[in-house]
């Protein structure tokens, strides 16, 4: 027996009943079976944290999109009316111009037909006026001074006439 006591692997047995025998007779087991209970409860609550906060997360990930559609789709709809109202704008002015150069284009063929009855009014007195010197003359030269007055008055009066 006294051999058992020298022998190295029978003490090394020897205590480590006798410690597992201290670690059950302290309580040793039922604490480190608390405490890794408490541990795995721990860990338990984090990842329910864990799970509301990457649910929180997915929500406020999916309003941010929503809001974010929303507000390409209002931004789509201002460009829209906005192309709209440019479209109306030019087709307003674009009419505008329209009624403006048919303006100025009647203004313009009307002065260009006040000149044309100007100048025929012109052109007419000017050839009225060749005519009775014209026929005056070949009066002068072919009867006497009372016939010739008496003609010239009689033409006279018949171009006031027709002038008239």
């Amino acid at each position: 027996m006294f051999s058992l006591l020298t022998d190295s692997t029978f003490l090394t047995a020897l205590s480590f009943v006798c410690f597992v025998g201290m670690l059950l007779y302290f309580g040793v087991w039922g604490q480190i079976t608390k405490a890794l209970d408490a541990r795995a409860e721990g860990i338990k609550t984090e990842l329910e944290e864990a799970r509301k906060l990457r649910e929180e997360a997915q929500a406020l990930l999916a309003q941010y999109q929503r809001k974010q559609r929303d507000a390409e789709e209002e931004a789509q709809e201002i460009v829209s009316q906005a192309r709209h109202e440019a479209e109306r704008l030019a087709a307003e002015t674009k009419q505008k111009l329209d009624e403006q150069v048919a303006r100025r284009t009647a203004l313009a063929e009307q002065k260009i037909a006040m000149a044309e009855a100007q100048a025929s009014k012109e052109v007419r007195d000017a050839a009225t006026e060749v005519a009775v010197a014209a026929a005056a003359k070949v009066l002068a030269d072919t009867s006497d001074d009372a016939r010739q007055d008496a003609l010239i008055n009689q033409s006279l009066d018949q171009v006031r006439q027709r002038l008239v």
